[in-house]
């Protein structure tokens, strides 16, 4: 049995709170059983130098962990300049511009940023999901503003962990789970399926590709689960 007492294929419980902040654009608090993310979406004019004149807009991500965010207290510096911080806040970048019509939106960028308030593994994931309904509701704004006719956003778009724990192919890992798994995977993919980006890594021993198909079976279960969840709060 998982630490947490759950199903091989069930996910934690997944809440998303949205307009969390009065001034941000777009705004939620996600969890993913006990991690907590702030994903705020703000939209500024113009956009950077290399897409000036161009007609597109741009979306970027921020990522970040409080200093007690975890067990123990993190320095709020190194934190935020530590390799790992670049690397999820590139990746969250990255699957949201996926499903993202830059020529829909003008000359603006949105950035969004996703501040992790607790962490219990899967901060990465959380934040590509809630990072998408902040900036759904970032667009939603634009609209009401009559800049835009449309939501320039071609699909949904989430994340979910997976992995092989005590040789079980479990899906949503937990800081327990994903500490002592021999082998874990982010998976990012679409509404529809398509894959954005998926990281995975043998822990211990090489894992085979039936095993990799395992993890991928229970990735897109996971994920029409998380767009189920995404469609509710956006009242879509």
């Amino acid at each position: 049995m998982r630490p947490s007492g759950r199903a091989l294929d069930q996910m934690r419980d997944i809440k998303i709170e949205t307009d969390i902040s009065r001034y941000a654009e777009g705004s939620c608090i996600i969890h993913f059983g006990h991690t907590k993310v702030m994903c705020t979406a703000s939209v500024e004019d113009g956009v950077p130098p290399f897409l000036k004149g161009s007609g597109k807009g741009w979306v970027t991500a921020e990522y970040g962990m409080l200093p007690r965010s975890t067990h123990d207290r993190m320095d709020r510096k190194r934190a935020a300049g530590s390799g790992r911080t670049q690397e999820i806040q590139r990746l969250i970048g990255r699957s949201l511009r996926a499903v993202t019509n830059m020529q829909g939106f003008g000359e603006r960028q949105v950035k969004v940023d996703c501040d992790v308030l607790q962490a219990d593994g899967g901060t990465r994931t959380a934040s590509i999901t809630g990072g998408f309904v902040a900036l759904h509701m970032a667009f939603q704004h634009i609209q009401k503003m009559g800049a835009i006719e449309t939501i320039p956003l071609t699909d949904f778009v989430a994340a979910v962990s997976c992995g092989l724990w005590n040789d079980a192919a479990v899906l949503d890992l937990d800081y327990d789970e994903d500490s002592s798994a021999q082998a874990d995977a982010n998976f990012v993919l679409t509404g529809s399926n398509g894959i954005v980006e998926i990281q995975g890594t043998a822990e211990d021993e090489p894992f085979s590709r039936e095993q990799f198909n395992a993890l991928l079976d229970l990735a897109e279960k996971g994920i029409a689960e998380l767009v189920g969840h995404q469609k509710k709060a956006l009242g879509l």
